[in-house]
Formats: C-alpha cells, structure tokens, sequence
C-alpha cells in the first residue's frame, strides 16, 4: 500500500547510529519519598536503516528509555550516550537538530486542514530554501507516500486514529530527519491500521534512518515487521537482536515457544515471570552473547538521490525566527478568525454586555445624584474587563502545553519565537473586545460628550484588558487548568476589594492600604474617576434639590483619589503589563523545562 519515501527536494539522509552504555535512572516516589531505581545500567545500539521496537511489560522502563535518549529526560540519569555519523561523533546540539520525536498523543490545531498544517510545518522547518513549487512537490510527494493525499482538504479534527498517527509523521519528514523516536505508534490503532504504520515506517527506516519505537504487546504480523527487539523488564535488557531470532534464543535458555503462539506475547510472558522467573539468566545471556544475535541482514538497501553538496546545503538552511515569526503570527491570526467562540461570540457578548450596563446605569455620568452608582460602574466595567479576559488566558498555554512541547523539541522555532508572536497576536483582539464595549456602555451611560475624557477612558479599559490578559497568562503557567480558574477568581475578588471603593483607602488598615499598590485594579478605577471627574470638571447636574457630590472634587477627597495623576496610573498599568508578561515567559520556560 505505501511505497518508499524519496525525497527528491531534500539532500540524502545522514546516517546516525546511537549507542548507550550503563544507563541507570531513579525516581523519587512521593515529594518526599525514597528514589526508585527505574532503568539499572542498560547498554544497547540503535543502528541506521533498522526499525527497532522498545518492548517490555508495563512499568518496565520503556518510555523513560525512549525519554532519555530524545532528551526529554534531562535529569537524574548517569550514563553514555554517543550519537555516531559518518563523519565520527555528534555533539548533543548536532543531534538535536537531526532527530524528532513523535509522542503517542497526536497533537494538532483542529481548525487546519492536512494541507494547511503541512504548509506551516514547510514554512517553520524549510523556509524559503525551497521555491513555493518545489514545497508544493514536497507536501504532495508525502503525503502521496503516506496515503494523506485523499485528506488534504481534510480538518485535522475530523481525521481517523490512524491518519492523525501518519500526519505526526508527514509533518516531521518534511525536513528529512535521519532519526525518528515514537512512543506507542499503534496506540488505539486497529490491527490493520497498525500494520500498515509499522510497515511504513519500516520502508522510512529502509531509506537510511534509524528509528526507535516503543510498543507494548503487538500482534505477530506487527512483530514480525521490526527488524530488531530491545527487550525490557524491571529495568534490565533481557534480549537485544533480530525479531526473527527471538525463539531461537529463548530456547537456549531452556524457554520453548509454543508452535503457533505469537512470540511476542511469549517474551512478555516470560520476564513477567508467567513461567518461572529466568530474568537474571536472561540478562546474564545478554550480558555473554552480547550483539551475537543480532542480525546483519538490516543494511540500507535504498539508494539515494545524488545532490550536489553545495546545493545540498543550502537546501537545508532553516529559515530564521523571524521568518518563523512571522509563520506563527499568520497561524494564531487565522486560529483566532476560524475560532467563533474566541472572537465573533466574544464580540457580540461585549457588545451586549455594554448595552446591558449602558441601559443600567442611564443618566449616571452627567446626574450629581447618580454619582457614586457611577462610581460603582466604573467598578463593574474593570471586574468584567478584568475576568473575560483573565480566564481565558488561564487556560490557553495549558491546553497548548503538548503542541508547544512537541514542536519546539522538534525544532520547529524556540519559545521566544513562539511567545512573541502569540502575545502580539492577542493584543489587537484585546483592545477590540475593550473598545466594543467601553463605547456601548459609555455612550449609553450618558457619560461626558468630550472627545479628551472619552479617549482617557478608553486607554484605561485597554490596559486593564492588557493587564488582565498578562496576569491570567501567569497563573496558565503556574497551576493546572483547574486550581488556575479558582485561583484567578479569587484573586479576582480581592483585587475587587483592595480597589479602593468597596472599601475606602481612609478605612482600610495600614498594611492593606499598602498592599492595594499591587494591585492593578486600583489604578484602573482611579484612572477611570480623574478621567471622568478631574481635571477640572464642572459643577454636575442634580436631578434632586441637593447633590453631595455635584461637585467632583467632593469625590475625589471623599475616594482618596488624587486629581491629575491619570498618567502615572497608565504608566504603572504599562509596568504591570510588560512584568507580568516577563516573568509569566520566564515560568513558561521553566514548566516545558521541567515537564
């Protein structure tokens, strides 16, 4: 069904052999508890033009071996790892540009189509190396071999388990990697669908990579596909060589796989002790034979393309961040278009909501009488601000966690890149949502009919959004999903207090008082007071025969706010802003560091 990759755009492969001696792992159980030894001084080779498969029963160490030698797992492990080309030994960082990592969860944007996210896969890996022809020839010559080519036109949401699994592939072979880890391929995969995975990505190993899997108990026509087993359990290596070895080396041991029985399901049982426990024999075989039972047959059959090195490299230059930049702008700006739910429902809601306070408040900005209910407008205008555009920001970098991960590890761009763009990108839909209904409800409201005032007002209902929007960034990178909603909304309603109307600046205790300066909303509800009532606002109107605060400097003293520092509160939101947005990258790269 799928015919061997030839990528006539891209330069030849470069083969990568890795090699790992002594590797020991340990985990701590608990927060506090004792460090669990996970991997126990494991050695082995991952050769060129091979497909080899990580097996092993749960908790044997699989997927923290797969981890470790990708890099994921940084930490906490001792040992060595050489990564061999033909021109001698890679550096770490050589290695890492020429690897890619393929996690068992398929991570995609839904709103993309197949073609679409190629598109953008080409444009961040390739650039502008290749013409908009060539790419094109690319894209489809993947796809083609990867049999997407019916699912082009196909959103991502919409796609099967299996076609999610190969497009994970298409998007990394773009840039023609010469090592491809996956964890768990055939999860949730039918057994159709798994073989024909496994027998592509035996063809792309063919092709003159080196590709590692991980894969829990497969069938035997899966099995049969690999040409080489690293054996796992407990920790320990209990067979490494050729699939079609595997009986002939458990029966030197004294192991006899039933005729008919699917070998692979015989070694899970056997190092999971269903006949005995021959582990420490198993691994003492090992230890013995060493590779005597690999076999030598897996030898890059494919030939490729001949290019001419000068060419070849400047095929593969990457393009630059900011080519990558300006990728990731188009991509969260047609992410933000397509997404009804984060413009075109928010939009219209903003634009209700303002109506809504407009009708509520009628009259309050220009009737002495109505003053402090105005007041207490102003209030509600930066709470509602403040929380439409905090919670959502909760929740973005943690439900693009995975994606992020994945692509920066693959080198797609670096986080920078990927922040900087994010975070432009979300600046003109915030003062959007603010300008929509800062206008509806201030008109409404019959505040002042002056072009200054209403300006003023306008800058601040953009900042607070800006602030808000920073902050809930913060806490997204910070909690999980969950505590961070709570968290917010309880932050939410101290700030509320802390303000500076609910509870008077005269009336709170000293140390409140001085800690109200760290929060934002108390420069947002003084901006919006000296911009409706200072700078020499005239007497009011009364709609009774006494008005206490007809006049605004009554207001003014009696909510401790002093007239003229309108700027100063800008300035200070700016502050806030570009803080919180600094140490909210600083904790983002922090969490994809660690998880």
């Amino acid at each position: 069904m799928y015919q061997r990759m030839v990528l006539l755009t891209l330069p030849k492969v470069h083969s990568i052999d890795i090699e790992f001696k002594n590797v020991t792992y340990e985990a701590r159980i608990g927060f506090r508890g004792p460090l669990k030894q996970i991997l126990k001084g494991i050695s082995g080779n991952f050769k060129t033009g091979e497909l080899t498969a990580i097996m092993g029963p749960s908790g044997a160490g699989k997927s923290t071996l797969l981890n470790i030698l990708t890099g994921f797992q940084r930490d906490n492990w001792k040992g060595e790892i050489d990564y061999i080309g033909c021109e001698g030994k890679h550096t770490w960082n050589e290695y890492r540009k020429q690897s890619c990592y393929i996690q068992q969860d398929d991570k995609f944007y839904p709103l993309f189509t197949v073609l679409e996210s190629m598109w953008i896969a080409v444009n961040l890996k390739i650039g502008s190396s290749l013409s908009t022809k060539a790419k094109e020839m690319l894209i489809d010559d993947v796809l083609e071999n990867l049999d997407l080519i019916k699912t082009k036109q196909t959103k991502c949401e919409r796609l099967s388990g299996g076609q999610k699994k190969r497009l994970s592939i298409a998007l990394e072979l773009v840039d023609n990697p010469p090592v491809m880890f996956l964890d768990e391929p055939t999860t949730g995969l039918d057994a159709l669908s798994s073989s024909q995975l496994i027998r592509l990505l035996h063809s792309l190993a063919k092709a003159g990579r080196t590709i590692v899997c991980t894969i829990h108990q497969p069938s035997a026509v899966v099995y049969e596909t690999f040409d080489n087993v690293y054996l796992l359990a407990e920790g320990r290596c209990m067979y490494e060589g050729a699939t079609k070895n595997t009986v002939a080396y458990f029966a030197s041991v004294g192991l006899q796989c039933p005729k008919y029985h699917n070998p692979a399901d015989f070694m899970i049982e056997v190092v999971s002790k269903e006949y005995g426990d021959f582990n420490d024999q198993l691994e003492k075989q090992v230890i013995c034979h060493d590779s005597s039972w690999r076999s030598d047959a897996a030898q890059i059959t494919k030939k490729e393309p001949k290019i001419n090195e000068s060419k070849a490299t400047v095929l593969i230059q990457a393009p630059s961040e900011i080519d990558r930049f300006f990728v990731l702008m188009n991509r969260c700006m047609v992410l933000q278009f397509r997404d009804w739910t984060t413009t075109h429902l928010k939009m219209f809601l903003h634009l209700l909501v303002g109506i809504l306070l407009g009708l509520l408040f009628s009259e309050a900005g220009r009737d002495g009488d109505k003053t402090i209910s105005n007041v207490a407008y102003f209030l509600f205008s930066c709470v509602y601000l403040c929380y439409t555009s905090m919670m959502p920001a909760v929740l973005k970098f943690p439900t693009e966690m995975s994606t992020l991960k994945k692509e920066r590890f693959n080198n797609w761009y670096q986080l920078r890149t990927y922040y900087i763009a994010s975070l432009i990108c979300s600046i003109p839909i915030q003062m959007l949502f603010a300008f929509i209904y800062s206008v509806t409800s201030y008109f409404i409201s019959n505040q002042p009919m002056d072009a200054n005032r209403f300006l003023m007002y306008l800058m601040v209902s953009i900042m607070l959004a800006l602030v808000a929007d920073s902050f809930g960034l913060l806490i997204g990178t910070m909690t999980d999903p969950v505590n961070g909603t709570f968290i917010g909304a309880i932050l939410l309603a101290t700030f509320s207090v802390l303000s500076g109307f609910l509870a008077l600046y005269n009336h709170m205790p000293r140390a409140l008082y001085y800690l109200s300066y760290v929060d934002y909303l108390r420069y947002c509800l003084h901006g919006y007071v000296t911009a409706l009532y200072g700078f020499g606002r005239e007497k009011l109107e009364c709609s009774q025969y006494y008005c206490h605060y007809s006049v605004p400097e009554t207001l003014l003293s009696d909510l401790a706010m002093i007239d003229g520092r309108y700027w100063l509160d800008i300035v200070l939101l700016i502050l806030n802003c570009a803080f919180y947005r600094f140490i909210t990258y600083c904790t983002l790269k922090r969490r994809l560091a660690i998880a």
